[in-house]
């Protein structure tokens, strides 16, 4: 099959932008939430501390954070650094699940799912919970999780 450079060209742009929206925009389950991109360059003020894990394919864990009132934003960033194997992060808010979430749907497939989840009037408070789960996992897989 023979392909045209007009064809490829709109082929790849078609990928990149879709990889690159993928994770933005308001998700119907999320309780008015909208999820986007965090960015590579992205640093926080005051880094929460990470937690280092290890995961296997199909299995789960499950990580915590507090959010107090006020919060106008939520940064997320999984880290595993691995683009062979594959990970998913479902996001569980005190009003309303988000995701799953995988690696293309930060904007990069880089081995790291790296999103910030934010809402017009603030995030609701509370005790939000972070499903990780090793979908695609050679072996036994370190991550770092750190929500700020």
């Amino acid at each position: 099959m023979k392909v045209s450079v007009t064809s490829l060209a709109i082929l790849v742009c078609a990928i990149v932008l879709i990889s690159g929206v993928s994770a933005q925009g308001t998700d119907n389950r999320s309780a008015g939430y909208t999820v986007s991109p965090a960015g590579s360059l992205h640093m926080p003020a005051i880094m929460s501390p990470m937690t280092v894990g290890t995961i296997s394919q199909g299995e789960t864990d499950w990580h915590t954070a507090s959010v107090p009132s006020g919060k106008s934003s939520l940064t997320v960033d999984l880290n595993w650094g691995y683009v062979p194997d594959s990970l998913a992060l479902t996001v569980i808010a005190p009003d309303g699940t988000l995701g799953p979430y995988y690696d293309a749907d930060d904007g990069a497939t880089d081995g790291r799912i790296f999103i910030t989840i934010s809402r017009s009037g603030g995030i609701a408070p509370g005790t939000w919970r972070f499903k990780v789960y090793g979908m695609t996992v050679l072996g036994t897989q370190s991550y770092n999780f750190t929500p700020y």
